[in-house]
């Protein structure tokens, strides 16, 4: 079984999408479309449909998905950190001679 990334399905998601590069899309517009692609396809969907394309058009498919990541990378938000472990604080430790 092969494991998938989240930024790999992000990129299938986005693939499948409605978006286009015409439409000079901001970070806002890609999570809505990823979002829109995930529940009308689902995730195995989304991959479904980026197979599909690279098999009737792979020269298009390439050149979009190409485009894809280059998106999905400029658009990531940071994950947000977690809770600290008891005890912990979040002071950067300094080197002492």
């Amino acid at each position: 079984m092969t494991r998938l990334n989240i930024n790999d399905a992000r990129c299938e998601a986005l693939f499948a999408s409605w978006l286009q590069r015409s439409d000079s899309p901001t970070a806002d517009r890609v999570a809505e479309a990823i979002s829109r692609a995930v529940r009308q396809f689902g995730i195995r969907g989304c991959a479904g449909q980026m197979a599909q394309e690279f098999g009737d058009h792979p020269e298009a498919a390439a050149d979009r998905m190409r485009w894809v990541r280059q998106l999905a990378a400029a658009t990531a938000r940071p994950a947000s950190p977690g809770p600290e472990p008891p005890g912990r604080s979040r002071r950067l430790a300094t080197a002492r001679p």
